[in-house]
């Protein structure tokens, strides 16, 4: 690699970086905001807060880093443009492909990177994310209910707990639910503890009387009990359900069990995964070939690219909106899987033919003739 290649490729990397990271960091933003209860209702730590919705950021670089590159290319093509270092490189002799030899290390090095996120970074994050989700939502009630306050855990449900003992054991608790709007149920219990099993999660009151008032009676039904559970398995999402296919590393979906049940229930989800993750690594490559495509012929600073860059955005969406229905779809219908691997294929083929052949992306002539027309009228009205 010469000093052109390191600068070249310097210039796109860097300029991929700081483009993946703002990307990343602005749909991390609105993705978190979503899960603000966790400090507000939940009484959660900012710290917490912010490991649990930053696991979320493998997935979303997995989304991003193609975009981010596409960008990238872009810039660095129009820099060369713009201080003339294109134009000067060839008239060196320097040939379109071997000035392409830096822009596709860089679609490599992404590629790899896209490729590990989707193999196992991004699944191995949700996974935590879940399993995190759980474990609040499993230990609401001794975690996060503090003793000596009222918390409404859901609307028409509000806990209050007078103590919590060193050994987990809650003391003093008061359940008023208000949820049905035809009965009304007031809870005390002496003590309580909770417990999970294969059923789910629950609280176990000890020493304690259930209030029941009806909309259509006038005295209320008050029952003595020793022992009573509350299920909370509302509230820690039930027992243990099967991982899913987005959380499959893709190995396991290469190879997935013909046992296991959520294969057996969504055998297409999981085949639709597969091929969505397999494809992934393609898609920084396709749209550096399409980027540099358009955008990669010498041009002098009198010359639009506008249209050149406008094509390159038309084709680069078009591209990704089709992998995204074809992944939708494929769930359903295998067949579908065709048509994310054949405009791949078509991309880069199309790609490639453009940059072999030299060919000087340009508006056609009907296009450049009404902008000059409305131009030349904005001007005499104008004066």
């Amino acid at each position: 690699m010469n000093s052109i290649d390191k600068y070249i490729f310097r210039t796109t990397f860097g300029a991929f970086v700081l483009i993946a990271v703002s990307l990343t960091a602005l749909i991390w933003v609105t993705q978190a905001l979503r899960e603000i209860d966790l400090m507000t209702n939940r009484g959660q730590a900012v710290l917490v807060f912010i490991e649990m919705t930053g696991l979320l950021i493998p997935s979303l670089v997995l989304l991003v880093a193609p975009i981010a590159l596409m960008v990238a290319v872009t810039y660095t093509l129009n820099k060369l443009n713009a201080d003339s270092e294109m134009v000067v490189m060839s008239a060196a002799g320097i040939s379109p492909w071997r000035l392409f030899v830096p822009f596709v290390l860089a679609a490599v090095v992404v590629s790899l990177m896209v490729a590990a996120i989707g193999a196992y970074l991004g699944p191995k994050g949700i996974r935590e994310l879940r399993a995190w989700g759980s474990h609040l939502r499993a230990d609401l009630v001794s975690t996060i209910v503090k003793p000596g306050g009222f918390r409404q855990i859901e609307r028409g449900l509000t806990f209050h707990i007078r103590d919590r003992r060193p050994n987990g054991q809650l003391v003093g608790i008061l359940i008023d639910d208000r949820r049905d709007a035809k009965e009304r149920a007031t809870i005390l219990a002496e003590r309580g503890e909770i417990m999970e099993n294969e059923r789910g999660a629950f609280l176990v009151l000890e020493s304690g009387s259930v209030q029941r008032r009806e909309e259509q009676k006038r005295d209320p039904t008050i029952v003595q009990f020793e022992r009573y559970a509350f299920d909370l398995s509302h509230f820690s999402g039930g027992p243990e359900r099967g991982i899913s296919a987005r959380e499959r590393y893709l190995w396991e979906l290469a190879a997935p069990d013909p046992n296991d049940p959520m294969f057996r229930a969504q055998p297409g989800e999981f085949t639709a995964e597969f091929h969505d993750r397999l494809a992934a690594p393609l898609y920084p490559i396709a749209f550096t070939v399409l980027a540099y495509a358009f955008l990669g012929t010498p041009a002098t600073t009198r010359q639009s690219r506008a249209f050149a860059l406008g094509l390159t955005v038309v084709a680069v969406g078009t591209l990704r909106f089709v992998g995204f229905g074809s992944r939708i779809f494929a769930a359903q219908s295998p067949s579908a899987l065709i048509l994310l691997y054949l405009t791949l294929v078509i991309g880069l083929a199309l790609g490639l033919a453009v940059i072999a052949r030299g060919v000087n992306i340009e508006p056609p002539r009907f296009i450049t003739d009404a902008v000059a027309m409305f131009n030349a009228r904005f001007a005499r009205s104008a004066a």
